[in-house]
């Protein structure tokens, strides 16, 4: 991998786990319902203007909307407002291991036994910070687990959809979301437009660094990297992304850390980590990477 490659990975992992520090501020000065809303606004203002879809991509995008733009954002949103970021992002890191398991229920897709202990480990990693003062109710947890689900869904919508560029799906799927979290927000949230008006610079930072820097810097990024790279050498770099944010959460925001909330963070990554390097191909990549080196040595 060229050293300019390597370092735009950290640089896309690192806004990641910031964006969850982004939102903590931000939700100091404004209600979670109300950011995940002006969130996908900016987003929409932003792409819609310079991308199409047709008939058939509207379809999907609608119900993308629902599992990617109200359970997985907004439950993420409200979570945070009641727990750590770093604790957040490890629990919602469990996405990656329950859209494993939905591919292999819906869509028939094979796991390996390997791949199925990383599930299990995990998973436990989840029951060991249940214990964690980190998470004050159970209600909590329960939220962050239909977060990570919301994003395992939406794994599988993409996979059934017909295709769409990244940037097309992040706008659309925002505008198409802008009145279902509208509608919730205005539902159960009060005093937005006075909140918003007297908010300071901790809110709007949420609101623009999540949307700008998360969803369109980030992703344009790391989708242009996928173009260079296969899917299996940097996939496991996003791994990165619970770890920096526990990190961040303690340097920055003070967030505690305690003997639950290390072990179950650590059983998490881990487990995911086993269950999605496939070690083979990262071997062959390797050989491979070797191989070119060597001819070019040979040429000069």
């Amino acid at each position: 991998m060229a050293l300019r490659h390597f370092f735009l990975i950290l640089l896309v992992v690192s806004i990641w786990a910031f964006n969850n520090i982004a939102i903590k501020w931000g939700l100091m000065d404004l209600p979670p319902l109300m950011i995940t809303t002006l969130r996908f606004v900016v987003v929409a203002l932003i792409l819609v203007p310079f991308t199409r879809v047709n008939l058939q991509q509207l379809r999907y995008l609608i119900v993308l909307a629902f599992t990617f733009g109200f359970m997985h954002f907004s439950l993420l949103f409200i979570s945070l407002n009641n727990t750590d970021a770093g604790t957040a992002a490890v629990i919602v890191q469990l996405g990656t291991p329950i859209a494993m398991l939905l591919a292999m229920v819906i869509l028939k897709e094979k796991l390996r036994l390997v791949q199925l202990v990383g599930i299990a480990i995990s998973l436990s990693g989840v029951v060991v910070l249940s214990g964690s003062p980190t998470i004050p109710n159970w209600w909590v947890l329960v939220l962050l687990l239909l977060s990570a689900l919301g994003w395992a869904i939406s794994n599988m919508i993409v996979k059934k959809s017909p295709p769409i560029s990244p940037l097309t799906m992040t706008g659309w799927l925002s505008f198409l979301a802008i009145p279902i979290v509208g509608c919730a927000s205005w539902l159960t949230e009060s005093d937005q437009l006075t909140l918003l008006v007297n908010s300071s610079w901790r809110g709007w930072f949420g609101i623009l660094f999540s949307a700008i820097g998360s969803s369109i810097v980030a992703y344009s990024l790391w989708y242009s990297l996928l173009k260079h790279y296969n899917v299996n050498l940097i996939m496991p770099y996003s791994l990165l992304t619970p770890v920096l944010a526990v990190i961040m959460g303690v340097l920055v925001l003070g967030d505690e850390m305690n003997g639950f909330k290390a072990a179950g963070s650590l059983l998490v990554i881990l487990g995911t980590a086993i269950a999605v390097i496939n070690l083979r191909n990262l071997r062959m990549h390797a050989k491979l990477a070797r191989f070119r080196y060597a001819g070019r040595s040979k040429r000069h």
